[in-house]
């Protein structure tokens, strides 16, 4: 089957730089950018995170993001998502809450870790109730502090 699905991100004028970003952030690469004639300025980047296909296009200004879209990014450890949230949330992005953010681009991203789903969908539902509760008064979150949540410390 050759169908595919690629995530198509459009910009006001930054895709590029959004795009250099994103790739350098988590380990991606840009694989082809095309311009408006040969010396004009960016009109599209397609880029591939974690093997994952982009493109983004420089639209104007009347394209915006809504945070009903975001990119979720699973990580192994605390230092993986201080690393990201920092990073994303430099020079104009903005923390938002339980583990969601938004970059200076305006696009929503949720760094979350990867045991999250597992503290919240425990069949004990009161563990499972008091990470919950943790993760609801984040914003970047902090893995030992839903822990300690979970395990009733």
């Amino acid at each position: 089957m050759t169908t595919s699905i690629t995530t198509f991100l459009t910009y006001d004028t930054q895709a590029e730089e959004a795009a250099k970003l994103y790739t350098w952030l988590l380990d991606g690469k840009i694989t082809d950018t095309m311009r408006q004639g040969p010396d004009g300025p960016v009109f599209s980047v397609t880029f591939e995170l974690l093997g994952q296909t982009y493109f983004a296009m420089n639209g104007g200004p009347s394209f915006t993001f809504s945070s009903g879209f975001s990119l979720m990014v699973q990580v192994d450890s605390q230092a993986e998502i201080d690393r990201l949230w920092g990073k994303l949330t430099e020079d104009g992005g903005k923390p938002v809450q339980c583990g969601w953010l938004v970059d200076k681009f305006g696009l929503s991203w949720q760094i979350v870790p990867r045991q999250l789903k597992g503290l919240l969908s425990d069949k004990d539902r009161a563990k499972s109730g008091r990470a919950m509760q943790a993760m609801m008064g984040m914003k970047k979150l902090d893995l030992a502090k839903l822990q300690a949540a979970f395990d009733g410390a």
